[in-house]
C-alpha cells in the first residue's frame, strides 16, 4: 500500500465533532499499516484534565485488539486535511509496542517519509546515547 492510500484512508476517517460540553473527537485522524497488511484508523479525542488521547493511539488499540503490534506505515492527518508526525509521546508508545516498530514509515508532509527512529534518534531504550 502506498502511502496516498493510507493517507485518504485517514482523511475519511476524519469526523470532527462536540461530544459533550466540554470534550471534542476526531479533529486527527491516523491510519497505521501493518506487516501483515492490514490497516488500522483511530481518532483523538480531546478532554479536560488530560483524560484524552491521540488518534495513533486509538489507531494502535484497534491494531492490538485484533492481535498484531507491528507498524510499517503511518499518516496522521489534522481536520484541514494537513499531515501531521506523531507527538513525543506517540513516537515512544510505537516504539515500545514492538521492538522493531522504530523502522515504521511515517508521513511527516505529503512530500516527506521518514521512519520513527529519525524522529526519536536518541531512544532511551536502544542505548543511542
Amino acid at each position: 500500500m502506498i502511502f496516498d492510500e493510507l493517507y485518504n484512508i485517514a482523511k475519511k476517517t476524519l469526523n470532527p465533532r462536540q461530544i459533550s460540553k466540554n470534550s471534542s473527537a476526531s479533529s486527527v485522524a491516523a491510519a497505521i499499516l501493518t506487516d501483515k497488511g492490514n490497516v488500522y484508523t483511530g481518532v483523538c479525542i480531546d478532554t479536560p484534565c488530560s483524560m484524552g488521547f491521540c488518534a495513533e493511539h486509538a489507531a494502535i488499540a484497534s491494531m492490538i485488539t485484533a492481535g498484531e503490534n507491528r507498524i510499517v506505515k503511518l499518516v496522521a492527518v489534522y481536520k484541514d486535511g494537513s499531515i501531521i508526525p506523531p507527538c513525543g509521546r506517540c513516537r515512544e508508545f510505537i516504539c515500545q509496542i514492538h521492538d522493531d516498530n522504530y523502522k515504521c514509515a511515517v508521513m511527516v508532509r505529503k512530500d516527506t517519509i521518514v521512519t520513527i527512529d529519525d524522529l526519536l534518534p536518541y531512544s532511551w531504550e536502544r542505548n543511542n546515547l
